[in-house]
């Protein structure tokens, strides 16, 4: 293995400096963050960056050692822009940085991209936000994700369309991404299962501004209820439209909606927005009380959205190298998939496929400008915040 101390050229990767300065004669461990940090997701690349980041700090501070020595860890994040081509791009610069592992990506389409690329390596990657189940189905053992897949928060939402807001009429909206698409299908087989209808399909893309057209076509359905398979910026404006074109049927949605940005786009129009997102509340995931005061301190800023994912992501990964006292990406892929520890999050280990054990997903509700937790599914529920 090539010295792991080598750098990529500015131009490629921005690396991000702990909040301790590294002292002479350590030796340099990087670890990759790919995420969207320009264009419309960048906000959330930000978090993402900000979460791993605070990871690396806790680690550094306890002056850890590999094989005796002194050991530096930083972070090399790579901006993938949201666009899968994008990624398999980023995905090589990290791998020809010796980066040991990669907190990433974002979106499924962009993890499915840089799967190949990561597994030739035979570098762990452990995708923060990546729901989309067919990432992990690629079977590549170096793949892994830190919460709960779309197979899973399709059917908790498709049965709580069902049982629980009693749907009869249903329209189903994608954005014809990895992640909308996939999260649509799934959405759409959870509520067959449970005895529903869905009577309309629509499509709009990612980068679609005016929903005028489709939601017009759905108001003529008579919908008692609209499911969108899409992220929070679009969802914003649809909940705004819908308003306004008097379509009087809920908006529902699934891993992606629950941010304070939605808030802020929506307005008063995001009141009644149901939304099932996977993993706990903040405030009730086992360790957030306490990374919510930390972030806030560092960051002068509240969590966006999936920054708690991103630190149990980078700090399993740091976890594997001292259990192994190694950077041998063979090592760390045995020793991550054998991994059972405590988290931020939640317990951090992952089955045969790479996908989280009994993740825990979380329906919210928007009520007076907030999002209200409404229950908790899966996941060891019962778990307390401490």
């Amino acid at each position: 293995m090539k010295k792991l101390n080598r750098v990529l050229p500015l131009t490629l990767l921005a690396l991000s400096m702990a909040a301790s300065a590294q002292a002479p004669g350590e030796q340099v461990v990087l670890i990759g963050l790919a995420a969207p940090l320009t264009g419309p997701s960048a906000r959330i690349g930000k978090d993402l960056q900000n979460g791993a980041q605070l990871a690396l700090d806790d680690a550094n501070a306890k002056h850890p050692t590999l094989n005796g020595k002194p050991v530096f860890y930083k972070l090399a994040s790579a901006d993938d822009q949201s666009d899968p081509r994008t990624a398999v791009t980023v995905a090589q610069q990290l791998v020809d940085g010796h980066v040991i592992g990669v907190v990433g990506h974002w979106n499924t389409g962009c993890s499915i991209a840089a799967s190949r690329v990561y597994h030739d390596a035979g570098v762990p990657e452990i995708a923060p936000a990546s729901t989309g189940h067919q990432y992990t189905q690629q079977h590549f053992g170096n793949a892994f994700r830190i919460m709960g897949h779309d197979d899973s928060s399709g059917a908790y939402t498709g049965a709580y369309a069902v049982k629980t807001l009693h749907a009869k009429r249903i329209v189903v909206m994608d954005d014809r991404t990895s992640f909308g698409s996939g999260l649509a299908t799934q959405f759409i087989k959870g509520v067959e299962a449970n005895g529903g209808t869905v009577v309309d399909r629509e499509y709009v893309d990612d980068k679609t501004t005016d929903f005028s057209g489709v939601l017009t076509a759905i108001k003529g359905k008579k919908a008692d209820l609209v499911f969108f398979g899409g992220i929070d910026a679009q969802a914003a404006p649809i909940a705004r439209r819908m308003r306004q074109l008097q379509i009087n049927a809920p908006l529902l949605g699934a891993g992606g909606f629950v941010s304070q940005t939605f808030l802020k786009l929506a307005g008063n129009a995001g009141d009644g927005v149901t939304a099932l997102e996977p993993g706990r509340p903040l405030d009730r995931m086992p360790g957030g009380k306490a990374f919510d005061a930390q972030y806030r301190a560092k960051y002068h800023a509240p969590i966006e959205l999936h920054a708690p994912f991103a630190y149990d992501a980078a700090a399993t990964i740091i976890a594997a190298v001292q259990q192994t006292q190694s950077t041998d990406p063979a090592k760390l892929v045995a020793a991550i998939h054998a991994i059972d520890r405590q988290g931020v999050t939640g317990t951090i280990a992952f089955d045969s496929e790479g996908n989280l054990k009994d993740p825990a997903f979380t329906i919210y509700q928007v009520k007076g400008g907030s999002w209200d937790v409404v229950d908790i599914l899966g996941g060891n529920a019962s778990v307390a915040a401490r």
